[in-house]
């Protein structure tokens, strides 16, 4: 496939209205979310999610009916990637499961009544909705998974667990997969639920990790009743609907990914320098394996780009991208500890505001900062969003047309 990295005429012109915008409403002397505290970035982040919401940038390939503009898909990349560039973040943190992975979903699986009642909190930020995919038996292999769902007149009742529910104790909602016919096959007999919260029978209890951090719950479903209309797409054909969700968790990360590994990386640069290693040579030699990968990463960016805008949508080539950054990660952020040397055993400085990906821009060289980006994001980065293994999966059958893995 021939790269194209340059963007039509219209989208450049959106580029333009975007900068307008950001100039117009970012405060002045704006260096980044990463150069506030924690307490000063969640109060930015929520009066910038209003914002956002006021002007119509959330949903951006929505249509006008549902809250959108009924631009197209690079005009989202443009957004995503000017808003990376000045450092500001395109949704909270719970809109990724909200906005980017139901909102989507919704339109292209939803009926028009569930668009109706649903769309206009998505947007407005008033719901969240969070994820109940993992199961404590069913992870990266999530066809085993357990939690049943029984219809009962117009009702489903729902028993059993999910686990790793980023953010749960925050969700208005949370959209479950689960079990409606047990008979069928693995990737059948699975459907798409609209859980809404609060529900006498669906318990959430936050998990406090290592880090001091409560973000991720476990789920337990004890009769909990959902009407049947609440089902997106049809029944026992969620696995379908499942998978076009967990699809849209790339998309413009093709566009933003880039900027934001690169500002990490003149992050380790300054990093070397300030303590003085920048001149030995096995830190040079580490420092440019990580200037080639990010700019791979940048190249791979762009190809992915050029598929959507030829195909309008991402193939599993997003798969390769994923891999290469996730693992790419741990490499650079292995490095940073390695600069920070002894001052790494204390905590010191300002905490990412997020846990996936890198340190927010503008974040200084603190050992709390990469303390966990090694420990949090880093690490975790091979794991969500679908393993290396699975990663590795999809690339060689759906790529290089190699059989399936045995079960």
């Amino acid at each position: 496939m021939c790269m194209d990295p340059s963007f039509p005429a219209e989208a450049e012109m959106f580029r333009a209205e975007v900068r307008t915008f950001l100039v117009d409403h970012l405060p002045e002397g704006w260096r980044g979310l990463g150069s506030l505290d924690r307490d000063d970035a969640e109060t930015f982040v929520a009066r910038w999610r209003r914002t956002l919401a006021d002007h119509r940038m959330i949903g951006l390939t929505w249509p006008i009916e549902w809250g959108g503009r009924g631009l197209g898909k690079l005009h989202q990349v443009v957004l995503a990637e000017e808003f990376a560039r000045a450092g500001v973040p395109i949704y909270r943190v719970a809109d990724t499961t909200s906005v980017k992975m139901l909102g989507n979903t919704l339109l292209a699986w939803g009926t028009d009544e569930q668009k109706a009642r649903y769309m206009p909190g998505i947007v407005s930020g008033d719901a969240t909705w969070v994820q109940g995919y993992s199961e404590p038996e069913a992870g990266s292999d999530l066809a085993g998974l357990r939690l049943r769902a029984e219809r009962d007149g117009d009702d489903w009742v729902l028993n059993g667990q999910k686990i790793w529910t980023s953010r749960g104790n925050e969700g208005t909602g949370i959209f479950t997969l689960a079990r409606t016919d047990p008979d069928a096959p693995r990737h059948r007999g699975i459907s798409f639920i609209m859980c809404e919260l609060p529900n006498p029978g669906i318990e959430v209890r936050p998990i406090r990790t290592l880090t001091g951090d409560d973000e991720f719950c476990e789920v337990f479903y004890t009769d909990a009743r959902v009407p049947v209309t609440n089902t997106v797409g049809p029944i026992h054909g969620g696995w379908k609907v499942a998978n076009s969700l967990l699809g849209l968790e790339r998309g413009e990360e093709a566009a933003t990914n880039p900027i934001f590994f690169r500002a990490e990386l003149d992050r380790i640069v300054r990093l070397a320098r300030e303590r003085g290693r920048s001149h030995e040579p096995h830190i040079r030699d580490r420092l440019a394996l990580c200037h080639t990968r990010v700019e791979v990463m940048r190249f791979l960016g762009y190809r992915i780009l050029t598929q959507v805008l030829r195909d309008g949508a991402i193939g599993p080539e997003a798969s390769i991208a994923k891999l290469y950054w996730s693992e790419y990660h741990q490499v650079a952020a292995d490095l940073a500890i390695e600069l920070l040397g002894a001052d790494a055993m204390v905590r010191e400085g300002r905490r990412p505001f997020k846990h996936f990906r890198t340190d927010e821009p503008g974040a200084a060289n603190s050992t709390n900062s990469w303390i966990d980006v090694l420990l949090m994001n880093a690490r975790s980065g091979t794991v969500y969003a679908g393993t290396s293994e699975i990663q590795r999966n999809i690339i060689a059958e759906s790529i290089l047309g190699l059989p399936r893995e045995p079960v």
